[in-house]
């Protein structure tokens, strides 16, 4: 089940990978993913609004590092010629693009963007054929099932991102309507895969090693895509290839948690500074102190941590948690 991936003329050491996040999967995020197995990543949605009028803010979404490739860039927009222009201004700062088709929250789909796309099957087509024209990368598009429930048109699109020219699809088999609510129905990725020759990867409902293998053996598809899964537990990749190498892995001890969150901060800092890094692994930290005795109260002091001293205080209390007082793990709806 796990293998190396091809996706056009891109070939990854295997097929687990981390999905792209708003907010989240900046730079240090995806360093640190890598740092725990993580084969591919990709930047944040990147606005194409944003590129063509050259917004500094948006630009900075790109920035990378030797560490971090190969690397994916995701781009949002409705308007085939823009992402035409913004995927040739990109093309020297990652090794793949990636279409967003599937994000469906109020702030992308009311620009038409995003998952409101799946609305217009042909519009779809366009787009896909006029950056396919743009750029030699491996080009990619991620979707969902379709926009109502039950108005299902995955294999729609699947079919037309082949035809003209995309290397792979990512489906996340919940329609928009259901945000993230439901159950992701993984047998529509068994049915996309059935339906086309390109590689699928899905995404969806991975929050454990466990449900990553159980998605490649049960759907067939080529690849799974981790996004919410991985929030706080970025060893969840080298988790999977434990599993899948040996039939078990090694847990977290609440020393290693702490290490991580230490490293993950000196990322920050290095990237962004002191002040921004605190502020920023303030909510990573809501995500890492899960499952063990003290979790909670380590959260609710997080929010009001002001220092670089005040979260070495809190790694340390989490360095100090028995690895044998541990609650069961509580997961984010992905």
């Amino acid at each position: 089940m796990l293998k190396p991936l091809t996706i056009g003329s891109l070939v990854l050491r295997h097929n687990v990978v981390l999905a792209p996040l708003a907010g989240i999967t900046n730079l240090p995020f995806r360093l640190i993913c890598r740092q725990e197995g993580a084969a591919f990543a990709y930047t944040e949605m990147v606005s194409v609004n944003g590129l063509v009028r050259e917004g500094a803010k948006t630009v900075a979404l790109l920035k990378s590092s030797s560490n971090d490739r190969p690397l994916g860039i995701q781009l949002f927009g409705d308007r085939p010629a823009d992402l035409a222009e913004a995927a040739r201004m990109v093309e020297g700062y990652g090794d793949l693009l990636d279409i967003n088709m599937g994000c469906p929250v109020r702030k992308v789909v009311g620009t038409g963007a995003g998952s409101a796309l799946l609305q217009d099957p042909r519009k779809i087509a366009a787009i896909v054929r006029a950056v396919r024209t743009a750029t030699t990368l491996p080009l990619t598009i991620k979707i969902r099932s379709g926009w109502h429930c039950g108005d299902n048109n995955f294999q729609e699109v699947g079919h037309i991102a082949e035809a003209e020219g995309c290397d792979a699809v990512t489906l996340h088999p919940r329609s928009r309507s259901l945000m993230f609510s439901g159950q992701a129905d993984w047998g529509q990725l068994a049915e996309l895969k059935a339906a086309l020759s390109i590689p699928v990867l899905g995404s969806g409902d991975l929050f454990t090693p466990e449900d990553c293998l159980r998605m490649l053996r049960e759907t067939g598809c080529d690849g799974v895509m981790i996004a919410r899964g991985a929030l706080g537990t970025p060893w969840i990749f080298r988790q999977v290839q434990e599993l899948g190498n040996s039939g078990s892995y090694a847990p977290v001890r609440t020393a290693e948690r702490a290490e991580t969150i230490e490293r993950h901060l000196d990322l920050f800092i290095e990237e962004r500074g002191e002040a921004i890094a605190v502020r920023e692994i303030k909510k990573h930290i809501g995500w890492y102190a899960k499952g063990f005795a003290g979790a909670s109260e380590i959260r609710r002091t997080a929010n009001s941590a002001q220092s670089l001293a005040d979260i070495h205080t809190l790694t340390d209390r989490i360095r100090s948690v028995s690895d044998d007082a541990h609650h069961a793990p509580d997961y984010y709806a992905e």
